[in-house]
């Protein structure tokens, strides 16, 4: 026995817990009433009723492309700018630069509670593979704080970037654990369905999963941001179920509902997993709406009634896509209940579900996550005493676990003064 995390309070639990943690795994979860005597040199946190989550999982972060906002801003705020802008930062990119700007981030984010990164540094001939060889790199540095999976990410495109797709191959053979894919970012449909299947290609080749940037645009004008439907139909063809992601996927919000129930439906019986970015989306859509300026989220109510497995995520931090964001995840929930019109306690429960076992799902990790014996003892214990609070009352991440191990720890003390009394918030105890 390592740690136990004493009356601590999960969020499907309508009493108090101990969690025991052995060898990084959680060993038992019992009743308070229930408690066993612990051994000198354990470590024991006592909760007092706090909320106890899994770690949790962003699941699609632009890990080397974080902080540029300090470089250069995006010139009129939208993707196109955000592309060209970047792409020209790209050219003076350095290990080291990359390297100093991910860590950063990845600190943010496990101070925050993360204990699980999907990663998408690009590959093209501008950048070669300086983002994955950084990553590769800093996935042994984290490893005893951070998991870290490494997408190979062609945000140029494939046949538009020539050369783009020798660079995939090595960056999968050095050690990237997914291929990523940019499904709009070629110069006509029949070229986005190769690139959709060219990713599909290198998916079955190398025995990885994929994550594709798709739909990412106010509608469906341009039918090269409609290929939702496509990739669930390949996914279908090829036996990848559980296998894909879909990230963005805006334009399906400017669809007829009945138009969108049956692509979900596609997508859910081809176990195509969405991903929405409401930071990024939001900030970059609708730039040419003069009235009635829409929101460009994929409407997430509609993705849980269809059965889609869903997550979501910060996607960029402070750069020409997202000038926002601290890496937290919880923020980013918040955010996304407010733009997709949804409240109230089953609806904020199953926000912080895509933040946890939904994206747990989704990076392959489901078998091994979550607050039960036999899962990886990846924790967070947040200030808040309320589970429908876990995002309202925006909470400090007072304890960080990865695998048992205490790998960040926050403390703050307010003091209020009235006339009449000082009321001062308690801290975290350890005992």
């Amino acid at each position: 026995m390592d740690l136990v995390l004493r009356n601590a309070r999960l969020v499907d639990t309508p009493t108090l817990v101990d969690v025991v943690v052995e060898r990084g795994t959680i060993t038992a979860v019992t009743p308070v009433a229930d408690r066993a005597p612990t051994d000198p040199g354990v470590r024991v946190v006592d909760c007092a009723g706090r909320v106890v989550v899994p770690g949790l999982v962003e699941s699609h972060l632009h890990v080397d492309k974080a902080l540029l906002d300090r470089e250069r801003p995006n010139p009129d705020g939208t993707l196109a700018g955000a592309i060209s802008v970047t792409g020209e930062l790209k050219r003076g990119f350095t290990h080291t630069g990359v390297r100093d700007r991910a860590r950063a981030l990845l600190d943010q984010a496990i101070g925050n509670g993360t204990t699980l990164v999907r990663a998408h540094p690009d590959v093209d001939p501008i950048v070669g593979l300086i983002g994955v060889e950084v990553l590769l790199g800093l996935r042994d540095e984290y490893r005893d704080a951070l998991d870290l999976q490494i997408v190979a990410f062609p945000q140029e495109g494939i046949r538009k970037a020539p050369g783009t797709l020798e660079l995939l191959r090595e960056a999968l053979r050095i050690g990237a654990d997914v291929i990523g894919g940019c499904t709009y970012n070629e110069l006509s449909l029949a070229d986005c369905h190769a690139h959709v299947e060219t990713v599909l290609d290198l998916a079955e080749e190398f025995g990885v999963p994929a994550d594709l940037h798709a739909d990412f645009a106010d509608d469906t004008s341009d039918p090269r941001f409609a290929l939702a439907g496509y990739v669930a139909d390949a996914v279908v063809t090829r036996g990848l179920q559980g296998r894909v992601a879909l990230g963005h996927v805006t334009s399906t919000a400017s669809l007829p509902s009945v138009e969108r129930a049956d692509l979900f439906a596609r997508l859910a019986a081809a176990d195509v997993a969405v991903v929405p970015l409401p930071a990024t989306d939001l900030h970059l859509g609708g730039r040419r709406d003069d009235a009635d300026v829409r929101r460009g989220v994929v409407p997430v109510r509609e993705l849980w009634d269809a059965g889609v497995t869903a997550a979501y995520s910060s996607n960029n931090v402070r750069n020409a896509f997202t000038p926002f964001g601290n890496a937290d995840m919880l923020d980013v929930g918040l955010l996304l209940a407010q733009v997709g019109h949804l409240s109230g306690p089953e609806d904020l429960a199953r926000i912080v579900a895509m933040a946890t076992t939904g994206a747990a799902r989704l990076v392959g990790i489901a078998h091994r996550y979550g607050i039960r014996p036999g899962a990886d003892a990846d924790l967070v214990v947040l200030s808040t005493t309320d589970p429908s609070g876990v995002l309202l009352d925006r909470p400090d991440r007072n304890l960080v676990v990865k695998r048992g191990r205490v790998v960040a720890e926050t403390t703050r003390t307010t003091t209020i003064y009235t006339t009449t009394s000082t009321i001062r918030t308690e801290e975290l105890s350890h005992a």
